[in-house]
């Protein structure tokens, strides 16, 4: 019997509203896992390899890490660590090709009582397990961060006071703070500065950037708390922010596609440079606000140019977008993020855009 022409209505459009919501879900589900040419059927890591470089040796496309292992949203979360030893093996025998744990070689116990499946996880850090991205490469920010979001800001602890009413303080030396809210023992970093980040387009307060100056232990705490300067890289100074030291660590990133639209620029660049290269920091206009996450990965455009006009009268004319990297997100602010450039074909500039692959 056939359905009644508003009940047929109403389930097409239930079915078409679920296809639509799994789409924008998983954007890249439905899309073909393109493999490299020369795609090894199985791989031994290394010391030294990342997460980014082992999936780069199987697929075109890096950032598609979870869809090859067949990973669930818990496990994009909370992934497995892999290990120097270990035995990747390609699987095409289905319908879509998979990577899966055969071993390690090494033998050393370090999964002997474990089921070899892609979806174990260790969740105590290991140092010795393949990180996602090259450590050294972006442990300075995060161990000493370079951007504060304007209520961390405004509402950080300040230097209110030297020793015999120094204005400038150095190791050893004892400090006074207000606002400070910690606790005795703790190691507070000293930034300078506070040039105020704004977003190219728009002219929105995104955050603050700042100079990392020195370490100070909080020897007391009260409404002037006291404090001992540790070890400092420039002079202390009044009026210089304290931020708590960050706790050092190096989660276990999966590399992905945002879920949603992003389009943004790269607004600023590290290591001296204007011209951002391979495992050079990058800052990004867009935040936790548009929903980036650590892992993220975003495509480099280089910014739009103008064509040369042979009159003043002539309409402006842009190149189209050249395709010049990657950034992977490694920190994230409530408007800002730090991506690290990755497989760069050219330099990185300043607002060149940044999109989703």
């Amino acid at each position: 019997m056939p359905l009644p022409a508003t009940r047929t209505s109403l389930i097409s459009r239930l079915i078409s509203g679920a296809i639509i919501a799994l789409t924008i879900t998983f954007p890249a589900i439905a899309d073909e896992l393109r493999l490299q040419d020369n795609a090894p059927e199985r791989y031994v890591v290394v010391k030294g390899d990342t997460l980014w470089d082992i999936s780069g040796k199987f697929l075109k496309d890096p950032w598609r890490w979870p869809q090859i292992w067949n990973m669930n949203r818990d496990e994009i979360k909370n992934p497995h660590w892999i290990y120097p030893g270990d035995v990747i093996v390609l699987d095409t025998s289905g319908g879509s090709p998979r990577l899966r744990l055969l071993g390690n070689k090494n033998n050393d116990g370090l999964r002997a009582n474990m089921k070899l499946d892609p979806r174990i996880r260790i969740t105590q850090f290991d140092s010795q397990a393949a990180a996602t991205i090259p450590a050294q490469a972006i442990e300075p920010y995060l161990s000493k961060p370079l951007i504060v979001d304007e209520q961390s800001f405004k509402n950080a602890p300040r230097v209110a006071l030297g020793p015999d009413n120094h204005v400038v303080m150095s190791t050893g030396d004892t400090v006074y703070a207000v606002n400070l809210t910690g606790n005795r023992g703790e190691t507070w970093q000293a930034f300078s500065g506070g040039k105020e980040i704004l977003d190219p387009d728009t002219k929105e307060l995104l955050g603050y950037q700042v100079n990392y100056v020195g370490d100070a232990d909080v020897l007391a705490v009260d409404e002037v708390s006291t404090l001992k300067v540790q070890r400092v890289v420039q002079e202390v100074s009044i009026n210089d922010r304290l931020i708590l030291k960050p706790r050092r660590e190096f989660p276990n990133y999966v590399p992905r596609v945002p879920d949603t639209d992003v389009r943004g620029k790269v607004i600023s660049t590290y290591g001296g440079v204007n011209d951002a290269g391979p495992y050079t920091t990058v800052v990004i206009n867009k935040g936790e606000r548009e929903g980036i996450v650590l892992g993220h990965v975003l495509q480099t455009f280089k910014a739009p140019r103008e064509v040369r006009k042979e009159s003043k009268s002539e309409p402006t004319k842009l190149a189209p977008a050249e395709k010049n990297g990657f950034v992977f997100i490694y920190q994230v602010f409530p408007k800002l993020a730090y991506g690290l450039v990755l497989n760069s074909t050219q330099p990185v500039n300043l607002l060149d855009e940044v999109r989703n692959p």
